[in-house]
Order: structure tokens, then sequence, then C-alpha cells
């Protein structure tokens, strides 16, 4: 069974940076895609950045390209999500999430999940 378990949320001001991380333990980390979604309240879930098994290829919503940064170190089973010149809007709980076999922006498609971790963006 794999556990995840994020940390780094926290309160900032707008152009602010936060850098967010979900550690992995048990299954085999070094070969799950590994993506960040995000909920604001009354909202639905939504995809923000994924990461291959390799760290070779990402990909991220147009809303964060540019200000995000998503990473991974295989050797410490740790992914991370670089938030730079944050906006009011990027307000909500942030997720982490692993896919055992495909590489996408669904969260359908991701098989484990973390507890979530609390971003908060003031004026």
């Amino acid at each position: 069974q794999v556990q995840l378990v994020e940390s780094g949320g926290g309160l900032v001001q707008a152009g602010g940076s936060l850098r967010l991380s979900c550690a992995a333990s048990g299954g085999t980390f070094s070969t799950y895609a590994m993506g960040w979604f995000r909920q604001a309240p009354g909202k639905e879930r939504e995809f923000v950045a994924v990461i291959n098994s390799t760290g070779g290829h990402t990909y991220y919503t147009d809303s964060v390209k540019g200000r995000f940064t998503i990473s991974r170190d295989n050797a410490k089973n740790t992914v991370f999500l670089q938030m730079d010149s944050l906006k009011l809007e990027d307000t909500a709980v942030y997720y982490c999430a692993a896919a055992t076999h495909i590489y996408g922006t669904d969260p359908g498609a991701y098989n484990y999940w973390g507890q979530g971790t609390q971003v908060t963006v003031s004026s």
C-alpha cells in the first residue's frame, strides 16, 4: 500500500512562494507518475501538474505555467511543487497523487492520494 504525505502548505501573501513536498512510502515510487491537484472551496478537484516516473517529462495546467514547477527525487521518494508568484486564486487544498499505469491529468486515473495540505494566498 502506497502512502503519500504532503507538507509545506501555509499562508503566504500574493506574489510570494511556497514549496510543497509529498513523501511516499510503500510501493515502487520510481515507477509512478506523480501529480498535483487542488481543490478550492465549492469547486471540483482540478489538475495542476504531473511528472513522469523518471522526471524527464512534465505537464502543467495553463493557469500555473511559468509560475509552478514540479520535480521529483526518486532516491528520496519525494515529489515537489515549487509555487512562485502566487495569486489569490491559487488558494486551495493541494493534493499529491500517484498513478501506477498512466501519465495524465484525469484524477480518476490516479491510484493513491495524500491527505492534502492547505495553501492560502492573501492580498
